[in-house]
């Protein structure tokens, strides 16, 4: 169901979850639910009169207005029809409608801009007392920040900054902004001897190098093979010896093409520079 459709049923599910409210059936204003005659509970309909979604601004130290790219402003004005049992008199309505506004007010993140109600009226069709109340509240979504809003239940974050959440193109993930933070990382790890060694860098890279430092990239001896001691890889092309693993690389050991592949000798430091 779409979220603005919704919004009435989720704040009467966060209404009705309330332990000091469950003397009160909560339930949306339209469609109208059957009501017992003569009315033997409260009862409170819940509907949306208006909602505006608008974007954020805050003054900077000069005192001009900026535009905050990733934040919104949500008001929404919300209306209440409380019914109430003609025994439990006229007072009953305005306690039920504080007990709502102090609810939203003190239990939730919600402001609370406004808030009112009319006078009561007398329902003869099912003996109720019956006062329209509303209340007109904001909500300040950043969704490039972390929340803690205990109201999530009813008001959807998505629904108020989706425009930036959904576009996957314009979106700056996590792995964006360290890749611009910490494009590459460099470390060292000692070759054990045996015929492959796993190296660990907290992430898929998308391109490492390996080496000896010291030395050139190919070691000749004239008296046995010669022996690579440089190696390369990438998300599609690799030399010999070294591939990507989701978090780091993998050096292998062998003879191709008449040269050893020298990258996990024992005792032998090695360097690398993997990038992100």
């Amino acid at each position: 169901m779409d979220s603005i459709v919704s919004l009435p049923q989720r704040i009467v599910e966060w209404l009705s979850s309330q332990e000091d409210m469950k003397d009160i059936k909560f339930f949306v204003e339209y469609p109208p639910v059957n009501k017992a005659v003569p009315l033997r509970r409260t009862i409170v309909a819940v509907g949306i009169e208006n909602i505006e979604i608008v974007d954020k601004f805050v003054a900077n130290d000069d005192g001009v207005l900026e535009r905050q790219e990733y934040c919104r402003l949500a008001r929404i004005k919300a209306n209440l029809s409380i019914c109430v049992p003609f025994s439990k008199g006229g007072h009953k309505c305005h306690d039920i409608f504080t007990r709502i506004t102090n609810a939203l007010t003190f239990r939730t993140n919600l402001n609370i801009l406004e808030s009112g109600c009319v006078q009561i009226k007398s329902d003869r069709d099912t003996d109720a007392l019956v006062m329209t109340g509303w209340f007109l509240m904001e909500a300040d979504f950043c969704p490039a920040d972390s929340t803690d809003e205990n109201f999530e239940s009813f008001l959807d974050k998505e629904l108020l900054c989706g425009s930036h959440i959904r576009n996957e193109t314009i979106h700056v993930t996590q792995n964006d902004k360290l890749k611009w933070n910490e494009q590459f990382v460099v470390g060292t790890y000692f070759g054990d001897g045996g015929s492959s060694q796993t190296v660990n860098v907290g992430f898929r890279p998308s391109f490492v190098i390996a080496y000896v430092p010291g030395f050139p990239a190919v070691r000749v001896n004239f008296t046995a093979s010669t022996a690579k001691t440089y190696f390369a890889a990438g998300s599609e092309l690799s030399s010999s010896g070294i591939v990507i693993t989701e978090n780091g690389f993998r050096t292998t050991s062998g003879t191709v093409g008449g040269a050893t592949l020298a990258l996990n000798e024992m005792g032998i430091s090695y360097g690398y520079i993997a990038f992100r």
